[in-house]
């Protein structure tokens, strides 16, 4: 019986997760990130310990023939996992955890934590998400294709979350996103237009 309440969220990479979660952790006291193991490079300004557990790819696979991850994924070229000890230590003390993970990861805390909640962030349009990955200045115009193609397949799952933000406005995405934890999704409105957006984005 966890005390805490657990909250997932995804998106694809340049959709502005990273961002809103990094304001929800400051905007909510009882609210906390799960840091992930991973095996990819750490990027300028990552910290160990805050950002991730950076870690080598046989250490990885020992933790993992361990039962030490809750859910673990492949993404592109590196693996991440998410503890289950640490998770679980933060949902026993009462903290409600969010848990910024891919839809593979995804579905497994959902089969093994179903009482928790996911919310799936999408951008305004695929250009905006094309530009925010050129902007970040961190991949090469090869690995931004690459991110887009694989984007189309993230989204096709949005229908596996309980709830969809769409980050057109970071201001108003994090509003949104406060009130579903703090309300856990209650009042929650299925959004205008997501239909015809999401036409627009998969296809």
């Amino acid at each position: 019986m966890f005390l805490g309440q657990l909250f997932i969220i995804s998106a694809p990479s340049g959709a502005g997760k990273t961002s809103v979660v990094k304001r929800l952790i400051q905007d909510l006291d009882n609210l906390r990130v799960s840091i992930s193991h991973t095996t990819r490079d750490k990027r300028p300004g990552e910290i160990e310990g805050e950002d991730y557990f950076f870690v080598s790819v046989e250490q990885f696979r020992t933790l993992l023939a361990h039962d030490g991850f809750i859910e673990h994924a492949q993404v592109f070229d590196n693996f991440y996992g998410t503890s289950r000890s640490h998770l679980e230590h933060l949902l026993r003390q009462g903290i409600d955890v969010i848990l910024e993970i891919d839809w593979q990861g995804a579905q497994q805390v959902r089969k093994a934590l179903p009482e928790s909640y996911s919310i799936f962030i999408l951008p305004p349009s695929r250009d905006i998400l094309e530009q925010r990955l050129q902007n970040r200045g961190q991949d090469s115009d090869e690995v931004i294709a690459r991110r887009m193609k694989s984007a189309v397949s993230e989204m096709s799952h949005y229908d596996e979350y309980d709830f969809i933000v769409v980050n057109d406005d970071l201001e108003q995405t994090i509003k949104s996103a406060t009130a579903l934890i703090i309300n856990r999704g209650s009042g929650y409105q299925p959004l205008p237009g997501l239909t015809a957006l999401l036409q627009r984005l998969l296809h």
